[in-house]
């Protein structure tokens, strides 16, 4: 079977449970704050859970956070390709949760950003296997140019997937463009498809779909026979693939915790495409774990392939 290989950063996230964001300068009781390992350790446990063979082949740092990190994925049987930063410790995430269950990021820089393309190459992708990429590693010049770098040595038979994030519609166009030309799979959420067009002078017309436009102009934008795939919460996603879209709906659900939820929907479509299945039905699984995701707290609560196969048998 083919690996999930995932190039970003592992972080600790501190999640707090807050009744609402602060005013500037002001303070806010929570009702809790707990550390998990988090980032790209939340899509390797999705893909994990579902079978997958899972590789980090990113950065952990030498310390508490990087000891929790490792700890996370080897108990899920995920390997580390890469050896332990000396001398510097993997970094946090304090995450606001309100009681609607969005949430707040504050991201701080640590080991994980140490990376090079020696030691993304620890991990030996072959022709099948899908490399998980995310935006944010593209936002820093410092780990932006051995990714690239790295990506454009690869066996053209490995599945380059993207998941933008929030900070990829920002980059310069050389980099975006560049990032396009190496990726086979674009997911992301509807919001950031919207900005990767309009920074693209693309916008999407009034009253076009959110999910399956975005979709279908994405794909040209990629190298080859691309899929794309986008997404909008609990309205579920659009798969475009090999000329066709197809819209799957989502399963709606009281969220308690939405963190992770996308990284959740990432690690199990990579891990059912990686055991075979078409993206479609691929699609179709990641939307019902990422629906049992928001329910439960902590960005480290994927569900398993039994329970979302019970989840779908009682939608």
């Amino acid at each position: 079977m083919s690996r999930v290989i995932h190039t970003g950063q592992a972080l600790v996230d501190v999640v707090t449970e807050v009744p609402a964001l602060p005013r500037r300068g002001q303070n806010v009781m929570a009702a809790s704050a707990r550390r998990y390992a988090g980032g790209a350790v939340t899509t390797l446990l999705a893909a994990a859970r579902f079978g997958a063979t899972c590789v980090h082949a990113g950065a952990h740092g030498t310390g508490p956070n990087g000891d929790l990190v490792r700890e996370t994925l080897r108990a899920e049987g995920v390997t580390l390709s890469a050896p332990p930063v000396e001398e510097q410790d993997t970094a946090t995430c304090v995450v606001l949760v309100e009681p609607s269950a969005e949430r707040t990021f504050v991201t701080a820089l640590g080991a994980e950003r140490e990376v090079s393309a020696t030691s993304f190459g620890t991990s030996q992708p072959q022709a099948g296997d899908l490399v998980c990429v995310t935006g944010y590693t593209l936002a820093l010049e410092r780990t932006r140019e051995p990714l690239l770098s790295w990506l454009a040595s690869l066996d053209p038979g490995v599945v380059v997937v993207l998941d933008p994030g929030a900070a990829f519609a920002a980059l310069p166009d050389d980099v975006r463009t560049t990032m396009l030309e190496h990726t086979d799979v674009w997911t992301s959420n509807a919001e950031e498809a919207a900005d990767l067009l309009a920074a693209l002078g693309r916008p999407l017309p009034e009253g076009a779909d959110t999910m399956a436009a975005p979709a279908e102009l994405i794909a040209p934008l990629l190298r080859g026979n691309a899929v794309t795939i986008v997404r909008d919460g609990a309205e579920g996603c659009a798969v475009h693939v090999a000329g066709e879209t197809t819209v799957l709906p989502g399963y709606r659900q009281t969220p308690v915790d939405t963190n992770g939820a996308g990284d959740t929907h990432t690690g199990v479509l990579t891990a059912e495409v990686a055991r075979g299945r078409d993206w479609v039905e691929a699609s179709r699984r990641a939307n019902a774990a990422a629906a049992i995701k928001v329910t439960r707290r902590g960005p480290d609560t994927a569900p398993t392939a039994t329970e979302v196969e019970t989840f779908l048998r009682d939608h």
